[in-house]
């Protein structure tokens, strides 16, 4: 088990938890002074009051929740938002309201998910041609339904 080190903003600040045993993903939960309302079309970026120092070789990919985006229309502005490691400031996370209604967010609600993911770093290689494969130039929806 990895550990990584992390600052709350205040304190009855919930740690980001998995819900299961086998979960990828950490809830996120909204650090707020006050409710904030979402409208339809409306975005808005939702502090979580917590600080982490990820070590070298890991990123932490800030997901939206299923349950939000099918039942609410809630999502993440930007897909998915990397927080690399080098960030040391608040995770903040860029909702926005797909829905059709008014969506209001609580102090403490679970608004995301956070996955702690390696990388790598590469080198490029400038190079004349690449290696041929079967797939060769096809792109999307090439191979059929």
């Amino acid at each position: 088990m990895i550990q990584i080190k992390i600052k709350l903003k205040e304190s009855g600040i919930t740690l980001p938890t998995y819900e299961t045993s086998s979960a990828s993903g950490m809830d996120l939960r909204a650090c707020l002074s006050e409710e904030v309302v979402l409208g339809p079309g409306e975005r808005s970026l939702i502090p979580t009051g917590i600080h982490i120092e990820l070590p070298e070789g890991l990123e932490a990919q800030v997901r939206a929740r299923s349950g939000l985006a099918i039942k609410h229309g809630i999502g993440l502005i930007n897909g998915i938002g990397t927080i690399d490691s080098d960030y040391r400031g608040e995770i903040k996370v860029p909702l926005i309201n797909w829905g059709k209604e008014d969506f209001i967010i609580q102090n403490g609600e679970r608004i995301a998910q956070l996955v702690i993911c390696r990388y790598e770093r590469i080198d490029w290689v400038p190079v004349e041609d690449l290696n041929e494969t079967a797939r060769g130039l096809g792109g999307f929806g090439h191979t059929g339904k």
